[in-house]
Parts: C-alpha cells; structure tokens; sequence
C-alpha cells in the first residue's frame, strides 16, 4: 500500500473540492474525521464541515483513484429548514442545501 491515510483524506477532500467547484480559499472549512484502511486495497475516507453535523464517506483506492459514487448523511433533513447554514460561505451553505435536499 502506496497511500497513507492522511494521502487518502487529501484526495478525497480534493474530490469534494472538485466535484462542487468549490474554492481553494474554502478548504479550510473541510475536516477530515477519519481515514481507516479497509482490506488491503481501500480507504474509506470521512469529510465533515467544521461545526456541523453532515458528513461526506467516499472510496479512495490505493492508486490514487476516488470513486466517484460518494455517500453523503446528515441527522438534518431540508424541510428541517437552514437557519444552522448563516455562518458559512454563501457556496458552501448551497453545497450543504443541495446535498440534503437530495437525501
């Protein structure tokens, strides 16, 4: 195995960064909770958003490759409303808006 956890955390945040054109002045926002190795071949990597309780889950494999087929979950549903979203940067409230609208 090539990758190191913390390897496998920064090419997921990545992913995410990308996947919702999110700026690089934004990343700061990202936390990575956790990064466990699975088999011999697989991380399943955990992104959060600092202060909040939604998280992102994707697939990072050993050659650098993040599937693109991600989980995202939160205790928060969008006809719950989303006053917790004020604090955030105006993309990254839209980004949580959309990812729980979907649920």
């Amino acid at each position: 195995m090539q990758l190191t956890p913390t390897d496998a955390g920064n090419i997921a945040l990545g992913f995410i960064l990308t996947e919702w054109n999110i700026p690089e002045s934004d990343k700061d926002w990202f936390v990575i909770i956790s990064s466990p190795l699975l088999g011999e071949s697989w991380y399943i990597v955990e992104l959060g958003i600092s202060g909040f309780p939604d998280r992102w889950y994707l697939q990072v494999y050993d050659n650098g490759e993040c599937d693109p087929s991600y989980t995202f979950t939160s205790p928060i549903r969008g006809s719950e409303g989303y006053i917790d979203l004020d604090s955030l940067p105006h993309l990254l409230g839209e980004v949580l808006i959309s990812e729980r609208n979907a649920r």
